[in-house]
């Protein structure tokens, strides 16, 4: 299929669309996009992934598992010649067909929820170098990963998700299956129960108060100043007072918008930089690269569009050079986190 060109907007990078091999949606992003679109998916024997997936309903504490069983076959942790996201290469075909790109978006093959059930998700590849974390891209080039993930977030929510979730997982320790630099968009039939907790808490300030509980919430850091890690013109980076993990960061918009297609053109430049530069700190604190989970915390597609106030969250399960923070039974059971660190020593270390 001939990829099809988008001309960005205001807000957005030049995108550009196609199909893989086995009719999964490929979505290039950035300068090049329209070139690596081109060029065509050349294997001929890729069998269309399982998306088997059920949605469980727990009656007893209210929540729903996800059973998808087909993902026990999905590739991992292969050496890097073999890896699946880098660009294909004779003799090496990969679910990327162009040979190089900036950006690039496609259905995963081992989706955690099945299309048929208002589920989608998908792949960011970051960068077509292997090595080059989201923390070392070009600022112009984090920015078109930002891009991204708007339109992307904006694209499933009109085709029917309940909730979108943007989110990046590093590091051996955090489970990643692949080692190239990517994050993952789900499209959820639903809302995870902690986002609609989160909404409806919002929704009773603002009716309690008529105002923003995370608006509110920002003030009391910037006056306290304690937990804050770093600042920009349009994001504040600040340590939660009531933060679950040893080192945890929340960012937050100086401006109350709902979600990722909400920022202008500003709002989205200074995201990718100071999310870069928290993602630094991070690599610095223990002098190595550091295991991580970085997520975007958007309103649901629905609900509590208002009342929600978009905010990145990133943390680390490691609590010292050379320990780990797991999740035991208090946490794992009785869902009570026990911090190990202080939220203000965590701040004045990520501070450096």
């Amino acid at each position: 299929m001939t990829g099809t060109r988008t001309a960005p907007s205001e807000h957005e990078a030049t995108r550009a669309a196609t199909q893989l091999a086995d009719g999964r949606e490929l979505i290039y992003f950035g300068a090049r996009a329209a070139t690596a679109a081109s060029v065509p998916d050349r294997r001929t024997d890729l069998p269309r992934g399982s998306s088997s997936s059920q949605l469980r309903w727990d009656p007893l504490f209210e929540d729903i598992a996800v059973i998808a069983g087909h993902r026990q076959s999905r590739t991992y942790r292969p050496a890097g010649p073999d890896c699946p996201l880098c660009p294909s290469r004779e003799g090496r075909l990969t679910e990327i067909p162009a040979g190089d790109y900036d950006v690039a978006v496609f259905e995963n093959r081992f989706p955690a929820f099945a299309a048929d059930a208002g589920g989608r998700c998908e792949v960011v590849c970051f960068s077509s170098d292997h090595e080059r974390s989201f923390a070392l891209l070009p600022a112009p080039h984090a920015v078109t990963v930002v891009d991204a993930l708007a339109d992307r977030t904006a694209a499933l929510a009109t085709a029917g998700a309940e909730y979108v979730l943007c989110f990046e997982n590093r590091g051996a320790e955090i489970g990643v299956t692949l080692g190239h630099p990517h994050g993952q968009i789900y499209g959820y039939p639903y809302v995870p129960p902690r986002f609609a907790r989160a909404g409806d808490a919002a929704h009773r300030y603002r009716a309690r108060t008529a105002r923003c509980l995370q608006c509110d919430q920002l003030a009391d850091e910037l006056r306290d100043t304690e937990r804050i890690v770093v600042e920009n013109e349009h994001w504040v980076a600040y340590v939660p007072y009531a933060a679950r993990w040893p080192y945890e960061v929340r960012t937050v918009p100086r401006r109350h918008v709902p979600d990722l297609p909400a920022l202008d053109v500003a709002g989205r430049r200074a995201l990718a930089a100071i999310h870069q530069d928290v993602l630094r700190r991070f690599d610095t604190l223990f002098g190595e690269p550091a295991p991580y989970i970085a997520a975007w915390l958007q309103a649901p597609t629905r609900r509590h569009r208002d009342d929600w106030h978009l905010a990145g969250e990133v943390f680390t399960i490691r609590r010292a050079a050379d320990k780990l923070k797991y999740l035991a039974g208090a946490e794992s059971v009785a869902a009570t986190w026990i911090n190990d660190i202080a939220p203000e020593t965590a701040a004045e270390r990520l501070r450096g």
